[in-house]
């Protein structure tokens, strides 16, 4: 995987693309008709049985750098974290594109101590709260929009704890999804939480505000994020064996199905991209522009 992910970033054709700075990341889900604990009921998707969903991260030059198995559908945001923080490709995405149904403000604070732009779509702007930290700052037709207000007092005595958690995430001394008895005890949050989330209420404004205003970078989302359902469609195609369900017991036999699946997509992705730039280089040849 890794060999097919560097070879995609050397074409050309793959660097007009993009440049592997961006990266989107979104679930795809399977029927498993067996009986397993790895597998979990969503009538939606699965309708009277159960099934699995398959996370990956796509860069902007079309290849997957990344993928976690999970039962059911998305339990947490934080299945995000870890896909993007394990990936161990030559690219290293700095900014993230999601889905609206995979962010919360917390993941908003954990992204942004982590180095990253988070940049999930928004479907309902209109429903968004704008969080400013000065009370008394005049954001003229915007001060009515931007009623609620960052506190401080929340970060600050958690901030070194915040830049040790994120450190250890960074250096993969705790696992993404591990860190929940850390942001939570039973359905509450805890005090760190409560300060990351409010940290990155923050993030979530400025990115909101830049959403609404910058209809460039809402049309690079929504074509960073067709890229992945594409991308999904091929997969739907290769992936046709047994009626394209998950038929393992064990979350390694899952995993080591889906694992094939995104070695397959890289190699087809990278055998189009060389051909449609040997045809391209011809066409030039020719003397077409």
């Amino acid at each position: 995987m890794l060999m097919l992910v560097a070879a995609q970033s050397r074409l050309a054709l793959a660097n007009l693309w993009g440049g592997g700075e961006v990266a989107s990341a979104d679930g795809m889900r399977f029927v498993v008709p067996v009986r397993t604990v790895h597998a979990g009921p969503n009538p939606k998707y699965f309708g009277i049985g159960r099934g699995a969903t398959w996370y990956n991260l796509m860069s902007n030059q079309f290849s997957g750098l990344n993928d976690i198995t999970v039962p059911g559908t998305l339990p947490d945001s934080l299945i995000l974290l870890a896909v993007v923080l394990e990936q161990q490709t030559e690219l290293q995405p700095t900014q993230i594109m999601t889905d609206t149904g995979a962010y919360s403000d917390v993941v908003f604070g954990l992204f942004r101590l982590l180095g990253y732009r988070f940049c999930p779509r928004l479907a309902d702007v209109g429903g968004s709260r704008f969080w400013r930290i000065d009370q008394k700052a005049d954001y003229g037709l915007l001060n009515s929009a931007s009623a609620h207000h960052i506190s401080l007092q929340k970060i600050a005595p958690h901030w070194d704890d915040m830049l040790l958690l994120a450190g250890s995430l960074k250096l993969g001394r705790v696992p993404a999804t591990g860190i929940m008895r850390t942001l939570q005890v039973g359905d509450r949050p805890t005090r760190l939480a409560q300060a990351i989330a409010e940290f990155g209420r923050i993030d979530k404004t400025l990115h909101t505000l830049t959403y609404i205003d910058d209809e460039a970078k809402r049309r690079a989302t929504l074509a960073q994020l067709n890229r992945g359902e594409g991308r999904h469609s091929v997969a739907r195609a290769v992936f046709h064996g047994k009626r394209g369900e998950l038929r393992q017991h064990y979350r390694e036999g899952q995993e080591d199905q889906l694992d094939a699946l995104g070695l397959a997509l890289n190699m087809i992705v990278l055998w189009n991209t060389i051909y449609i730039e040997a045809a391209l280089n011809q066409l030039r040849k020719e003397g077409y522009r």
